[in-house]
Formats: C-alpha cells, sequence, structure tokens
C-alpha cells in the first residue's frame, strides 16, 4: 500500500509540474512582448526593462526548474538523451548560469565584459574560482547533457547559497572518470547528517542540526540523477568548516562509448 501510495504522489507532482508549464509559459511571452515590440505596445522606461527583464529570467528559472524535476522522473524511467559535448565550456557555461540565479548583482557586471578571460578574472575578485586539471581542457562526454548541467548546476548554486565568501569549483579527469568538485566555505554539515542532504523532504525538518536551509529537493534529485549516468555524489564536510561535494561520472554512458569521447579528435 506504501509503495503504491509513494506512485500516486509521484505520478501527481509530475501532472502538477506538467500543467504548470502553460501558465509559465503565457508570463514569459507576455514579458518577451512587452520587451521586443515596443512599436506597438509603448516605449519602456528604464526602471520597467529592468523589471520586465528580471520577471523573464525568473520565468525561465522557474521552467528550468520544472523541466529539472521532469528530469528526475525521467531518469528513473530510463530515458536518456546521449550526445557528446565539450565538459569545461559546459561547466563553465552553467556557472553562469548559476551566478544569475543566484547572484544576480555579479552577474549584471558580468554581462559588461567582452571575454571569457575577463569573466573568470571578475568571477575570482569575487571569490568564486574554477580549476581545471592538467590535461581536462579538451575532455569531452557522451552522457545526458541536460542531466549533466542540472546536477552540476545544483551543486554549484547550493555552494553559491551557502557560502561566507569563497566558492571553489574544480574540474578533472582520470581512468575514463571525470570528477567535479564544489567546496564552499559555509557552516558545513556534521558527518551524521552527511546521508540525510540527500533525501527529499528531510533537511527542512533538520536545518537547526546541519546549519543549511532548504527542502532537500536538490541534492537529492541530484544524486538520484548522477546515480543514473553511472556515477555518484560524495560530501566531505564538518560543521563550522565548509563543504565539499564531488560528482564522479563515467564519460561515456555506455561503457562501448569510452574511447570515442575522452578527448577531442
Amino acid at each position: 500500500m506504501k509503495t503504491e501510495n509513494k506512485f500516486f504522489r509521484e505520478i501527481e507532482i509530475e501532472f502538477l509540474i506538467h500543467e504548470l508549464k502553460d501558465p509559465v509559459s503565457v508570463i514569459e511571452t507576455g514579458v518577451r512582448t512587452l520587451l521586443e515590440r515596443r512599436e506597438t505596445h509603448g516605449p519602456l522606461s528604464p526602471r520597467q526593462e529592468k523589471t520586465l527583464k528580471r520577471v523573464l529570467r525568473n520565468a525561465q528559472k522557474a521552467r528550468s526548474m520544472m523541466y529539472g524535476l521532469l528530469e528526475i522522473g525521467r531518469s528513473q524511467a530510463g530515458c536518456f538523451t546521449c550526445s557528446s559535448f565539450q565538459l569545461v565550456p559546459t561547466v563553465q557555461d552553467t556557472l553562469m548560469e548559476a551566478v544569475e540565479s543566484v547572484c544576480p548583482l555579479v552577474f549584471e557586471q558580468i554581462t559588461l565584459l567582452d571575454s571569457p578571460e575577463e569573466t573568470l578574472a571578475f568571477l575570482s575578485s569575487q571569490c568564486i574560482y574554477m580549476h581545471v586539471d592538467s590535461g581536462t581542457s579538451r575532455i569531452k562526454l557522451n552522457q545526458d547533457e541536460v542531466k549533466f548541467r542540472q546536477i552540476a548546476g545544483n551543486l554549484i548554486k547550493n555552494a553559491l547559497h551557502h557560502r561566507k565568501k569563497r566558492v571553489d569549483i574544480d574540474l578533472g579527469c582520470r581512468n575514463k572518470m571525470m570528477w567535479l568538485e564544489v567546496s564552499d566555505d559555509g557552516p558545513g554539515i556534521d558527518a551524521e547528517y552527511h546521508e540525510m542532504v540527500f533525501r527529499r523532504y528531510t533537511q527542512v525538518m533538520a536545518c537547526n542540526a546541519l546549519s543549511r536551509t532548504g527542502h532537500g529537493l536538490g541534492l537529492a534529485g541530484a544524486l538520484i540523477l548522477a546515480q543514473s549516468m553511472g556515477g555518484t555524489i560524495e560530501i566531505i564536510s564538518q560543521k563550522g568548516k565548509g563543504a565539499t561535494f564531488r560528482l564522479t561520472l563515467p564519460l561515456a554512458l555506455n561503457p562501448q562509448d569510452e574511447d570515442l569521447f575522452s578527448s577531442t579528435p
């Protein structure tokens, strides 16, 4: 009975997410119309334009979150769309999306810069550092890129939310496995609660003990996705000493493709 009830709850949640896509799409389309068809709908003041762009970004964020939740269900059902993509540029792009979501003022300054090198230098000035292990810059993956971006984005946003000042993102590859480590200098998590942070809906009940608030959905979903792609996520943390989340994944979801996608031809 419990298994059956759980199944129906998951179906209800997925149906609700599916139905929410339409009203969010209407909001997004309406805001785009006001921004892009000013000759029809009238001019905008700088403050109005800035507000509408913020509404548009958040509508897009809501849509992305809904699709992300649906991806968890797809992964549990064994649905994957594999493609070849470069590791480092994909993580850099995901980092920019995370900064836009969590640190909008920082992102606004990034939009004024002209090159990726300037962007990384500016992020370093904000104590957001990205380190790439030697030999990793040309690595390509043959995985589900949508799911990979969701995992990486969740780990980076989690660190940005909880940092006191600093976030470090480390990328590397060895023995046909890649790793992504995301570290923050936030409140940290006692070892006895490490398993709990990956359980859905448990974090909010234990937030006093964990010193990290949230509903426990993001990390739980990220672990489900990572495991479905042949990898895992580990946590290294002590209370008061920050936290590191380490994602490891095979370069290819299908082992027979490993040699094809380990590096750029």
